[in-house]
């Protein structure tokens, strides 16, 4: 797994490599620009234009000329640094030389003079600030915009990006307070405010935050619960947002927002959370309808102490009752012989149960023609 996700940052650090990243790392010593290179082209053109003022013209020089400059931008935007910028120069300087003595002495200085105007010229985007060091000892901070360094002499140490960035990292296999192994995974927005600090202060300071990040993640996991952790997530990240930008604010960067974005538990604990749920829905749907028949007997309570003051009222509640009933087809009443004697409902029921006998007679008669009439006067 290890050497799985080591391969995977292999293949993503290639992939996000770029000749603009390299010009504002530490590794670089300048920024070879499209600018610059336009620079040397033009430089070379007017040095080739010099050289055929003064000399026959020679096809060969021409080439030599030209093809000296596109290789010179090429491999200066290559490598922007110091080092091979003077081991190009020499390279190529010596083949002219050899190539066309005694009639190289234009194309020399267009060479020299060429290479350190084009290099000399630097351009920080809006966004950056470029940190100048001079014989290795800080110099000045270049805003946005153009600015000349000194060959060799200066370098710019690093082109600092002030917007805000955006950084994720987790915590792998943390316990919890109550000893639950969790997986975290979180981001954190994050700017730098004071690029000299940045640069001179920290390593990688990239790097630095990410760690820091991690580390005060795994804290604050092992400071809170996993009840607190699922519920809590905002103020688990302010929380690490305020240890990590504590820590980072000496360093010219400041932390604005840390976001949890994903909490992964066991699966057998998962499971076991799952049935605990459910088993609390269950005794909080028993704890309601108990407490509503509760309140049911309470206001049953309450209504028998006016019907047992006022017979009349319980009197036409219990005739209410019974019509309700027989309203509905194939209902069944059942009645306590105390309300069937005070109602009279011994006749009613009687009445009812005749006009039902009449009625299902009468269709049997309509089934069978006359029949059914001399059965429904037998029965009368």
């Amino acid at each position: 797994m290890r050497s799985t996700s080591s391969t995977n940052r292999g293949v993503a650090s290639l992939v996000e490599f770029s000749l603009e990243r390299f010009a504002a790392s530490a590794r670089a010593d300048f920024r070879f620009a499209p600018l610059n290179a336009l620079l040397l082209v033009v430089f070379f053109v007017i040095g080739l234009f010099v050289h055929l003022s003064l000399y026959p013209f020679s096809v060969h020089a021409v080439a030599l000329c030209l093809g000296s400059a596109l290789f010179l931008a090429v491999a200066l935007r290559v490598c922007q640094v110091w080092e091979a910028m003077v081991v190009l120069v020499t390279a190529d300087a010596l083949a002219t030389y050899l190539m066309l003595r005694p009639e190289s002495t234009v194309l020399l200085v267009t060479i020299v003079l060429g290479t350190i105007v084009a290099t000399s010229v630097q351009i920080a985007f809006q966004w950056e600030r470029a940190v100048v060091l001079r014989f290795g000892k800080f110099r000045t901070l270049r805003q946005a915009g153009l600015f000349v360094v000194v060959p060799i002499i200066d370098k710019v140490a690093q082109f600092v990006d002030q917007r805000i960035r955006v950084s994720d990292f987790n915590a792998e296999t943390t316990l919890t307070a109550d000893t639950v192994p969790v997986n975290v995974d979180a981001i954190a927005f994050w700017l730098v405010w004071d690029a000299e600090k940045a640069v001179l202060e920290v390593e990688q300071y990239r790097r630095a935050v990410v760690l820091s990040a991690q580390t005060a993640l795994r804290n604050a996991i092992g400071k809170h619960d996993l009840a607190e952790l699922l519920s809590e997530r905002d103020r688990l990240g302010q929380e690490i947002q305020a240890v990590l930008d504590e820590k980072t604010n000496a360093w010219g960067v400041t932390t604005q927002a840390v976001e949890i974005r994903d909490i992964i538990i066991p699966k057998a604990l998962e499971d076991a959370m799952s049935r605990q749920a459910q088993a609390e829905r269950e005794r909080q749907s028993r704890i309601i309808l108990g407490t509503a028949e509760t309140e049911i007997a309470e206001k049953f309570a309450r209504a028998s102490e006016h019907y047992r003051k006022n017979p009349v009222a319980l009197h036409l509640r219990a005739m209410n009752m019974v019509y309700e009933g027989l309203r509905k087809k194939g209902s069944m009443i059942i009645v306590p012989s105390t309300a069937v004697e005070t109602m009279g409902l011994g006749a009613l029921g009687g009445l009812t149960s005749f006009g039902q006998g009449q009625k299902e007679l009468m269709d049997a008669g309509d089934d069978d023609g006359g029949d059914g009439l001399s059965g429904s006067s037998s029965v009368t």
